[in-house]
């Protein structure tokens, strides 16, 4: 008898809560669930178990929390405590019979448990259309009846692809549009299941092909998100609206080139959606294929005629964000239907970022294109980043990528354009092939920084750290007799009223400072907050300046 009721607590136990019991010996458990009992109302035990019953697919069989049911349970249920409630499992094995007996006894099978959850619910959660009928009959009121979810039997039929329920209940006058709280209707359900018979037989009896869910998504959205043709067809044929938008401004035909759904999208095109439809951000479908990489989705909507120039919010195009994601074989097919001059209203090229990520075979692409490698970045664009950084090569040269360096360099890129001239950056990375590179297109060795200016080359003051590189940048020739000149000889340096609290701010020195030693300099950077690196290398300054008398 013992081995017996163990064995029975047992099987009713879930896959992970039999683990928290399974090093528990028969004696133990039977122990356990004496003294539980004991505890418990019996009362309360019971309508534990009444609820427990509703997560229950099979015997002895959890199932997991889902989005289609109500079944989970507010408080602990223990093992010992899993059985079904009669009239549940009389329903569950399809019992019409003892159904019958229990109503005929004067059992009132419309009463609710405590999910709001009533029989007529459980017939068609587990699909016996014979107790379904009874409990119709019986009860005729309860056929919309929801859960404490606001889902109707109709529904959890719908969500369990229980086909002759569905119809039994449909035959019987249940109505198709009631949704769950998600404003989930059952043909919404069917959709998101696949179910195209259901799908059919909703749309039959008049389910609102045009309903929408709290994300504002229609049935449609959600059949073009699964790319299933059939129920496609069903929907639109049962007057579907395909310009339907959610609550992001997105339609079906934008759904379908999002996530891939080829077939879906040739359909809709065919019905007559709109290819350069836009979401509410102002991304075109076109835009956002090219964004996930569908590279035959991207193919398609250039053959139908879509707008490769259709900008988003931030201003920029399909090819921008292609060239962003490094797809190759997208820039290849945008590069001869976008605009050049739309390209540069952006204020970014494409060259920029796809120097930003290191996406050499894009970048090359582009150049051999013919875009312009000296193009600068806008100046609102610029302001992004603390650096004011403005062309491709010094986004190459700042993520110290030697192969593109050298692509844009051959190309004709300027080397002393930028605010900070990239030969700054190679040295601070102390790459001397970058920098050689640099200096042989002409990257000037004694550059300055212009926003902090020094009587000395700022490729000195970088090259502190590295005394290699300072040989080598001396050895070619740059200007260190400035270092040993300074307008107040060897007397005292005034006190530098100078600070900045961003890149940005207005000098706050009543006249223009000219740094005239690295102690000068140190000051600078210290009060300005410039860049981490750049205080950095000014503290290298400070021992050799400590060092030599002025």
């Amino acid at each position: 008898m013992a081995t017996t009721a163990a064995n029975t607590q047992r099987e009713t136990i879930g896959c992970e809560e039999y683990s928290l019991y399974s090093s528990l010996s028969e004696d133990e458990l039977i122990k356990m669930a004496i003294q539980q009992s004991l505890e418990e109302d019996p009362a309360g035990q019971s309508a534990a178990q009444s609820h427990q019953k509703s997560i229950m697919t099979g015997p002895g069989e959890a199932a997991a929390p889902s989005r289609t049911s109500s079944h989970n349970p507010p408080y602990q249920i223990y093992p010992w405590q899993r059985e079904l409630d009669p009239v549940v499992a009389a329903i569950k094995d399809g019992d019409e019979k003892a159904v019958c007996n229990m109503m005929k006894s004067g059992k009132d099978l419309s009463e609710p448990n405590k999910d709001g959850w009533i029989p007529l619910h459980e017939a068609a959660y587990y699909g016996q259309v014979g107790c379904l009928s009874l409990l119709q009959k019986a009860y005729p009121g309860t056929i919309d009846q929801r859960t404490l979810n606001e889902e109707t039997a109709l529904y959890l039929a719908t969500s369990r692809g229980n086909l002759d329920c569905l119809l039994t209940l449909l035959q019987a006058g249940a109505e198709p549009d009631i949704s769950n709280k998600a404003r989930e209707t059952p043909l919404y359900k069917a959709c998101e299941r696949k179910n195209a018979e259901a799908a059919r037989l909703l749309v039959q009896y008049n389910a609102d092909t045009n309903h929408r869910c709290n994300r504002g998504w229609t049935a449609l959205h959600e059949a073009v998100s699964r790319n299933d043709l059939e129920i496609i067809d069903i929907l639109v044929k049962g007057g579907a609206k395909i310009e339907s938008t959610n609550a992001y401004g997105i339609t079906s035909l934008f759904v379908a080139a999002e996530s891939g759904q080829l077939d879906a999208l040739r359909y809709l095109a065919k019905c007559g959606a709109d290819i350069n439809t836009q979401a509410s951000d102002k991304a075109s479908a076109l835009y956002e294929a090219c964004k996930n990489g569908h590279v035959r989705i991207v193919e398609f909507l250039l053959s139908q005629g879509a707008d490769a120039n259709k900008a988003n919010k931030d201003g920029l195009l399909p090819l921008h964000i292609a060239a962003k994601k490094g797809i190759c074989e997208i820039v290849s097919m945008l590069i001869p239907v976008t605009s050049r001059t739309r390209v540069k209203r952006s204020g970014i090229s494409p060259l920029h970022l796809a120097a930003e990520r290191n996406n050499d075979d894009v970048l090359e692409e582009l150049i051999d294109a013919g875009y312009d490698v000296n193009t600068a970045l806008s100046q609102e664009r610029s302001c992004l980043y603390e650096d004011r950084r403005t062309t491709p090569l010094y986004f190459a040269v700042f993520n110290n990528n030697i192969y593109a360096t050298e692509l844009l360099l051959q190309a004709g890129a300027n080397p002393n354009t930028d605010l900070i001239n990239p030969l700054l950056i190679s040295i601070r990375h102390g790459c001397l092939k970058t920098m050689k590179l640099l200096l042989d297109h002409g990257a000037n060795i004694d550059a300055y920084i212009s926003s902090h200016p020094t009587t000395f080359p700022a490729t000195i003051m970088f090259s502190m750290k590295y005394l290699s590189v300072l040989k080598y940048l001396l050895d070619l020739g740059c200007d260190a007799v400035s270092c040993f000149e300074c307008q107040y000889g060897n007397g005292p340096h005034p006190v530098l009223n100078y600070r900045r609290d961003r890149l940005n701010d207005p000098q706050q020195s009543k006249q223009p400072t000219t740094v005239q030693s690295p102690q000068d300099l140190l000051s600078i950077f210290a009060a300005s907050r410039f860049e981490a690196w750049l205080e950095e290398i000014a503290l290298n300054l400070l021992t050799p300046c400590l060092s030599r008398t002025d």
